[in-house]
């Protein structure tokens, strides 16, 4: 006897969809000792990312068989681990730097946005859709990211025991890469770590690993989606970093904020930080109806997007600063 199954189509959960650009270029992730430095910094720091913004959009033209190719800048300001200064003085300075390299900000981003946005825990949902790779030949002898908070590319070194009577102790050996290429790159990443009250802080690779997912449209809560752009209709901006949105659209013609592939153009200092990004977003689970979005939006527009979505993410890294 065949049982059938019926559910409403009502039930099923709908993803909401997001427009969607060919590039996410980011401008720049500073922390607060340079915007203490003053506008010289950022000065700085935006001539030095002027020529790679135009290789990137080079780029991104020549992807697409040299159509016009829609590009949307972005930049993240760290208020998550300090708080300094206020929007109303920092924002006007940023922006003001920017433009006098020839460069146009679209959307301005608050990095605690990607631990939590208006009511919805980010981080944390990402977070729950961890799933380790287990290297070969291991027997869960270490205890799950979800339980240390820590997260590998590959299998930790063994921890030296005592050995028991009449037996030897066990020989070391060294860490490995699951990938590895004849030689391993192992990489060990904290996601968080908690205090003495049980309070968590999220790590800086983990926050930007959630930044990359926004990025390429692939955030949903409950098949919404998250850090949804607010357009900047206030003349100033305010005292508090607390009453900025979360993410911040400031010219109203740029093209969407997420898109098929990013690039950021950093100092060379947050190289450490992005390769444990992509140690992170192998091992996340995203969803998968904005995956399926995502793919046929892109074979609609004869568009190319790697499979893996940390080949999505690209970056050019300067010295200095």
């Amino acid at each position: 006897m065949t049982e059938t199954g019926f559910r409403e189509t009502a039930a099923e959960p709908r993803t909401e969809a997001v427009p969607l650009a060919h590039l996410s270029l980011e401008l720049g992730h500073l922390y607060m000792e340079d915007f203490e430095a003053g506008p010289e910094r950022l000065r700085e720091h935006f001539a030095e990312v002027r020529p790679w913004v135009e290789a990137a959009r080079a780029a991104a033209g020549a992807r697409i068989g040299g159509k016009r190719a829609r590009i949307s800048t972005c930049f993240l300001i760290d208020d998550y681990f300090t708080r300094f200064s206020t929007p109303a003085e920092v924002v006007p300075m940023l922006l003001a730097e920017a433009e006098r390299a020839g460069l146009t900000v679209d959307y301005l981003a608050r990095e605690s946005g990607c631990a939590v946005t208006g009511k919805v825990p980010v981080a944390e949902a990402v977070a729950g859709r961890i799933v380790e790779s287990p290297p070969p030949g291991s027997y869960g002898m270490r205890p799950p990211a979800a339980q240390t908070g820590w997260l590998a590319n590959g299998e930790r070194s063994p921890v030296a025991r005592a050995p028991q009577a009449m037996k030897r102790a066990a020989a070391w050996q060294p860490p490995r890469e699951t990938a590895a290429r004849r030689h391993s790159v192992f990489l060990d990443v904290e996601l968080w770590s908690d205090d003495a009250e049980g309070r968590r802080t999220w790590s800086c690779p983990f926050l930007a690993a959630v930044w990359q997912l926004a990025r390429l449209g692939l955030l949903r809560n409950q098949g919404e989606a998250v850090l949804v752009p607010q357009q900047h209709t206030a003349s100033g901006f305010p005292d508090d970093w607390d009453e900025l949105p979360s993410l911040l659209r400031l010219n109203p013609r740029a093209d969407p904020f997420a898109a098929y592939r990013t690039c950021s153009v950093l100092p060379t200092r947050f190289l450490p930080v992005e390769h444990a990004v992509r140690v992170i977003l192998d091992q996340i689970e995203v969803d998968p109806h904005a995956l399926d979005q995502v793919a046929k939006r892109s074979a609609g527009e004869r568009t190319a997007v790697p499979d893996s979505v940390a080949d999505r993410i690209s970056y050019v890294f300067y010295a200095g600063l």
